[in-house]
């Protein structure tokens, strides 16, 4: 098994454009920038997707997400930012280590929101999908 690039990261072994750090999460510039200041934090313990994660991992993470989302819209000047998580192979992930992407916007950049990125018709109606999304609670 190849060993995981942001695993390495995160215990230094491999460099990175390092913006934040805390004990639980490294953030760092995307290789592959959308825009300057396109930015990654993810979590130093290895997890695939968010639902591997423990609640306490999830909320150290997300603090670090908040954290490094000011110093992005500090450092670019840039007005808002798309923050999102490609979960799983089927959502765009492509290093299976959960990471966050931030990306800064501004207004007229060209990008599209979240709503612009899969469109389908769907199956069933509102009803049905939360009664088919609420049963699972009774499952976990």
């Amino acid at each position: 098994m190849e060993p995981c690039i942001f695993c390495e990261i995160a215990s230094g072994k491999k460099s990175a454009h390092v913006v934040h750090e805390t004990e639980s999460a490294i953030a760092f510039l995307d290789i592959h920038p959308l825009v300057d200041g396109h930015t990654m934090v993810v979590p130093r313990r290895h997890y695939r997707r968010l639902a591997d994660m423990p609640d306490e991992d999830v909320r150290e993470l997300f603090s670090a997400v908040r954290a490094v989302a000011q110093k992005v819209l500090q450092g670019t000047g840039c007005e808002d930012l798309t923050i999102g998580i490609n979960d799983g192979p089927s959502a765009g992930q492509v290093v299976p280590h959960l990471h966050v992407h931030l990306i800064p916007r501004s207004r007229g950049d060209g990008g599209g929101n979240v709503h612009s990125i899969i469109r389908r018709p769907t199956r069933f109606s509102l009803d049905e999908m939360r009664d088919r999304i609420r049963v699972q609670e009774a499952r976990s």
